[in-house]
């Protein structure tokens, strides 16, 4: 890291945003608590409900750039939904997107990292799986680090119970406690150029 303060843009779709969580702080807000930098770090969450990743593409670029200053250390966050999955997007067209994302951000010089989509309904699992598997190619292309929260959450019991507990879409406290240390845990401080805090 260099001399300038953090600034993250984090754009995505509802679980962005934290929607179903009771203490209102998403996976974002309990990773940005676990992110100690030098100076005050700065979290804009850009979110949209049900957003697909060709939406995504069409508005991150614009809303973004607003956000960023060239006296900051400008970063993007792409945490990716599963409304491709309902939208019937096709894996190329999904993939295609989220290339677009990271080419334009790399054209910027602003370095991305990448958030997959967490387990959602069970009839669902072969395609998000599979989603999730696409973009983490995308991103390993272009080697921006990519968490993959599909992988290891599909069968974890405090997952599942969560959402169940729930609408069955949205995670509550323990789901989104779930995906923070996920993120935390596959470079987020490395690519902040941050210690690792040990957590």
């Amino acid at each position: 890291m260099g001399e300038l303060p953090l600034r993250l843009a984090v754009v995505g779709d509802e679980l962005v945003a934290g929607a179903g969580d009771p203490k209102g702080l998403g996976w974002v807000g309990r990773v940005t608590a676990r992110t100690p930098t030098p100076d005050p770090l700065t979290v804009l969450t850009l979110a949209v409900p049900g957003e697909t990743s060709t939406e995504l593409g069409a508005r991150w670029d614009d809303e973004a750039s607003r956000r960023w200053s060239p006296d900051t250390d400008n970063r993007l966050v792409v945490a990716l939904g599963r409304a491709d999955v309902a939208a019937g997007l096709s894996l190329a067209r999904s993939r295609l997107n989220l290339a677009n994302i990271l080419d334009v951000a790399d054209q910027r010089r602003i370095p991305a990292f990448v958030v997959g989509p967490p387990p959602g309904a069970t009839a669902d699992s072969e395609k998000l799986a599979d989603l999730s598997a696409a973009f983490a190619d995308v991103a390993a292309r272009r080697r921006v680090p990519f968490v993959d929260t599909y992988t290891p959450l599909a069968a974890h019991d405090q997952w599942l119970g969560d959402l169940a507990a729930g609408d069955g879409i949205l995670p509550g406290q323990a789901g989104y406690g779930l995906m923070a240390w996920l993120v935390l845990h596959t470079g987020w401080h490395a690519w902040l150029g941050l210690p690792d805090d040990g957590a």
